[in-house]
C-alpha cells in the first residue's frame, strides 16, 4: 500500500529570541515551539494531506500569532483542499483571517505571514507558497524549486534578500492575494522538502540537493538543521520532508 511519510523539525535558530514559524502536518500542528529531535509521520495515501510552514513577518509584531492562525486553518480545512482553485480560495481565506484577527487588537496590526506548503492528494501534488518561503521537488539527485519567490532580485553580491512583496496579512488595509499554485503527477519515491527562508538563507541550494542525495527522512532533516547551525543560525528554522512510499 502507498504511503506518505513526512519529517518535520522546528527550531528558533541562534539569533533570534523565539521561534516565529508554525507547522501543519495534516492534524498535527506545532506553533512558536521547537521541536527537539525531527519527527515522522506516516500517512495512507488517498485523503488530501496538506503541509504547511508559515513564517511570522519579522520586525512587525504578532508574527508568531499570524503564522499560528495560517497553519491551524489550513490543517482544519485540509480534507477539502481536492484541487488547485481549492488551495488558492483556502489561502485567501487564510488572508482574510489574519487581517481580521489583527483588526481586533491594536497590538498585531500589521501582523503578517508567509506560508509554503503541498497537499498530497491521490494521484496528484499540489505545492503552494505566499511569501519567500519554499517549496522544492527534492525527488532523485536533483533539487528543483516549485514554489516562486514574492520578492525582489537580491541585490548585486547578494544571495538573498530580507525583502517580501506579497504576504498573508502585513499591511495596514486588507489586500488580496495571488497565491502561487502549481500540480505535477504523484509516483512513487516523489520527494518534497518545504521550508521557511531560515534553511535556505544561510545554506545555498547546492548544499541543500547535496545532504539529500545521501540522506532521507529524519537524518536528512536534522542533517539541514545542522548546516543552517553551523551557517550561524540566523533565523528560525523550520521544514518538512515529504516522500511518497509503497
Amino acid at each position: 500500500m502507498a504511503y506518505v511519510a513526512v519529517t518535520a523539525l522546528s527550531h528558533d535558530g541562534l539569533v533570534r529570541e523565539h521561534n516565529e514559524d508554525s507547522l501543519a502536518v495534516g492534524p498535527w500542528i506545532l506553533c512558536g515551539t521547537v521541536t527537539e529531535t525531527p519527527q515522522t509521520f506516516v500517512f495512507p495515501l488517498g485523503r488530501p494531506l496538506v503541509v504547511a510552514v508559515a513564517d511570522g513577518l519579522g520586525g512587525q509584531p504578532a508574527g508568531e500569532v499570524a503564522s499560528a492562525l495560517v497553519v491551524r486553518r489550513l490543517s482544519w480545512l485540509g480534507h477539502a483542499l481536492d484541487g488547485e482553485e481549492a488551495v488558492r480560495d483556502a489561502l485567501e481565506l487564510c488572508n482574510r483571517a489574519v487581517y481580521e484577527a489583527a483588526g481586533d487588537d491594536p497590538g498585531r496590526f500589521t501582523m503578517g505571514t508567509t506560508v509554503a506548503g503541498v497537499v498530497v492528494l491521490e494521484d496528484s501534488l499540489l505545492s503552494f507558497n505566499v511569501g519567500d518561503s519554499k517549496v522544492y521537488d527534492a525527488t532523485g539527485t536533483a533539487l528543483r524549486q516549485l514554489s516562486v519567490d514574492d520578492s525582489p532580485p537580491p541585490a548585486p553580491g547578494h544571495r538573498t534578500t530580507a525583502v517580501v512583496t506579497q504576504t498573508l496579512g502585513g499591511g495596514p488595509d486588507p489586500a488580496p492575494v495571488t497565491p502561487h499554485v502549481s500540480a505535477a503527477p504523484l509516483s512513487v519515491g516523489d520527494r518534497r522538502l518545504v521550508c521557511s527562508d531560515g534553511l535556505t538563507d544561510p545554506v545555498p541550494d547546492e548544499e541543500i540537493a547535496a545532504l539529500l542525495r545521501v540522506h532521507d527522512d529524519g537524518r536528512a532533516a536534522y542533517e539541514l538543521w545542522k548546516a543552517a547551525i553551523d551557517a550561524g543560525g540566523p533565523d528560525n528554522i523550520t521544514l518538512a520532508l515529504v516522500r511518497v512510499g509503497a
